[in-house]
């Protein structure tokens, strides 16, 4: 099949997906289509030949073509699709038999345990095996130091309610950020202002006037492969935001929830800068481990333990101790280290592709971000023409699930046409298939004058 043909017939079959054309309304003429593409006749009569054979269009002697029942249809819809929405881990890169294994050895180790309510900061033997991975990070934590949480949601809903110890109480966000977050702090109806992100960076300006003048209580950061956009702080970012912190007795809640993605050695955390005092350090386990464990760590300053130990036994008495069992035995075996280096290797090599794809497929005028190595979000902000929920009930209908961005932002923040992808659950065929459909959707809407200007980049 030529390019020409194929490109006609994705058109008008996205055409009759998308209900542009709804069902039993009949096709424009053969005639009219071939001056609509600038084709031949022949090669309208073989698109639409190729339609009647996937079962989309029939033809009426001597009365043209119409498009298919709606309930003929729902093949088509319910065929696989390309996840690029999903941020939960695809089942098939579990090892889920060492899981069983670890388990099974957790019921025997922990029996006990299990009957009874144990320490709420987490189990011991489990913490300290937790300092020695953040050890690893340039985050050096006493087990002291070190917290469990029913998963980092917890932890970032305790964080936001509990008093910290420079006696501030206003909440600095980076516009976009994790939408968990952002739930977490209207449910606790905390005063949340927010500071301008980009893939090149911070509004220092406005960051620093927050710190000085705001009674900032803490500052949320993704530093690493951050979500939505996907990108990273370069070291002196890190640096400087550390030094600010401390100058301006202002903490930092450091949500390094990729942590174990980093390809780039060097790469540490603010954690590991000048103001470690200033800064809460914080790690999930539900990208590389199964979600359902519902596990994350934190390291805090000396200063936070009692609190935090009082708002975690106030909130929940302790985590699960089977699930605290699973990790504990799954780290000390090695079997952590190994499916951690082996999530690292697929999502790498899967964001290396999204980003040659990306190069490939999407029209020059739209702006999109891609990480260097390693993460599992990119993001693509769209013209001023295109609405991203538009654009997002469009890629539904062709079998490609993205996520607008919006809930990504506070609702008084401005908010530009923003998609977020993942790679999570996708492989390098449904990449590229998807990225092609995401830019055949785009060259249908008109880029207009008022597009915005290209600060995100590749």
């Amino acid at each position: 099949m030529t390019n020409k043909k194929e490109n006609i017939l994705q058109i008008i079959r996205a055409d009759i997906v998308n209900g542009l054309v709804k069902p039993g309304q009949k096709l424009p003429s053969i005639r009219m289509q071939s001056r609509r593409f600038g084709c031949s006749l022949n090669t309208v009569i073989s698109v639409y030949q190729e339609l009647e054979k996937q079962y989309l269009i029939y033809s009426r002697p001597k009365s043209g073509y119409f498009v298919v029942a709606k309930e003929a249809l729902l093949p088509l819809l319910q065929t696989k699709r390309i996840d690029f929405a999903s941020a939960a881990p695809d089942p098939a890169s579990i090892p889920q038999t060492d899981f069983r294994q670890c388990l099974n050895k957790a019921m025997e180790l922990f029996e006990t345990s299990i009957f009874t309510y144990p320490d709420p900061q987490g189990l011991l033997s489990l913490r300290e095996e937790i300092a020695k991975l953040f050890q690893q990070q340039q985050v050096f934590p006493s087990a002291r130091q070190v917290f469990i949480f029913s998963g980092a949601q917890q932890a970032l809903h305790l964080l936001a309610g509990m008093p910290f110890p420079n006696g501030k109480t206003n909440i600095l966000v980076e516009q976009p950020t994790y939408w968990g977050m952002l739930a977490a702090l209207k449910s606790q109806r905390q005063t949340v202002i927010g500071v301008e992100r980009t893939p090149d960076g911070i509004d220092w300006a406005a960051l620093e006037r927050h710190f000085q003048s705001n009674q900032i209580k803490f500052f949320y950061t993704i530093p690493r492969f951050q979500n939505p956009l996907g990108t990273s702080y370069t070291a002196e970012d890190k640096r400087k935001l550390a030094e600010l912190a401390k100058a301006h007795d202002v903490y930092i809640v450091e949500d390094d929830y990729l942590g174990d993605l980093e390809t780039d050695r060097k790469a540490d955390p603010i954690h590991a800068y000048n103001g470690a005092g200033h800064v809460i350090y914080l790690r999930s386990f539900s990208k590389v481990m199964l979600p359902g464990l519902r596990l994350a760590a934190a390291a805090v300053p000396d200063s936070f333990v009692p609190v935090l130990q009082w708002h975690k036994h106030s909130a929940d008495l302790s985590t699960s101790v089977l699930s605290q069992g699973v990790l504990e035995i799954y780290m000390k075996s090695g079997m952590y280290a190994h499916h951690a280096q082996e999530m690292k290797s697929l999502y790498n090599k899967r964001i290396q592709h999204l980003k040659e794809v990306s190069n490939r497929f999407l029209p020059k005028d739209c702006l999109y971000t891609v990480p260097s190595s390693g993460g599992l979000f990119a993001s693509i902000r769209l013209p001023d023409s295109v609405y991203a929920e538009d654009l997002v009930s469009r890629l539904e209908n062709r079998g490609v699930d993205v996520l607008s961005a919006d809930r990504h932002f506070l609702s008084t923040f401005p908010k530009p046409h923003l998609l977020r992808i993942s790679i999570i659950r996708t492989d390098e065929r449904d990449i590229e298939e998807g990225i092609r459909i995401i830019a055949e959707e785009l060259e249908r809407t008109p880029i207009t004058s008022s597009s915005p200007k290209p600060f995100f980049r590749l």
